[in-house]
């Protein structure tokens, strides 16, 4: 538990503060396999939820549709559109492409999922039980997105508006993330135990970030 957890902070500094963004996609995948290797000296492919992919993909494609509909439903509303208006979406329509469909899905979502959908909740659940296991690997997820989120209020209007850009602004704008991403960590655990299959988390993690990006990539044009 330890030895992941050591694995899980020093490789999400490395990403988002070391490594050139060329290096991102092959060293977050890297760190994924690494942690299924450690964690399966002491769980099964079943705890980890590395099985159950028909059903899986059931309750994933369910989820991406879902959350399809809802997002283009918040685009066409005017007081949410402004949520997508984020500067760090790239003008390049390939550029955008490239975020959303390798970007996003191989180098963000499958670490992400893979550690705190699988390996996290099933290492803690042989000391906690299920439900606290997936209660704190979803904390972690949240402080996860510390770094992420540190310089969403320049980068987001909406965000800079509502929190500001100073520095008391930006640790409220990291907490807000912070305590987000814990409870979207909740819902995808229950998710992912439900259907005993890290892939329908996979799937609905890729709805959430790569339709966002795509929509962003509009609304900004």
């Amino acid at each position: 538990m330890a030895s992941v957890v050591v694995l899980l902070a020093v490789s999400n500094v490395v990403a988002n503060r070391v490594l050139p963004e060329a290096w991102y996609i092959p060293w977050n995948l890297a760190v994924a396999a690494v942690l299924v290797v450690v964690a399966r000296r002491v769980v099964t492919d079943a705890e980890l939820g590395l099985g159950e992919w028909r059903r899986g993909a059931a309750f994933g494609g369910v989820l991406f549709g879902a959350t399809l509909v809802v997002m283009l439903v918040a685009l066409a509303m005017p007081v949410f559109r402004q949520l997508y208006e984020d500067r760090r979406v790239d003008d390049d329509l390939g550029a955008a492409l490239f975020q959303a469909l390798v970007r996003v899905p191989f180098g963000t979502v499958l670490l992400e999922e893979v550690a705190f959908r699988g390996v996290l909740p099933a290492l803690l659940a042989l000391r906690w039980g299920v439900l606290r296991g997936c209660l704190a690997a979803s904390v972690l997820f949240g402080l996860w997105h510390v770094l992420p989120a540190w310089n969403l209020n320049d980068s987001n209007a909406v965000a800079g508006d509502v929190f500001g850009t100073s520095v008391a602004g930006t640790a409220v704008a990291v907490l807000f993330a912070v305590v987000g991403t814990t409870i979207a960590g909740c819902w995808w655990c229950w998710i992912r135990v439900r259907s005993r299959s890290v892939l329908s988390t996979i799937l609905a993690h890729t709805a959430t970030n790569s339709i966002g990006y795509l929509l962003a990539f509009v609304v900004t044009r």
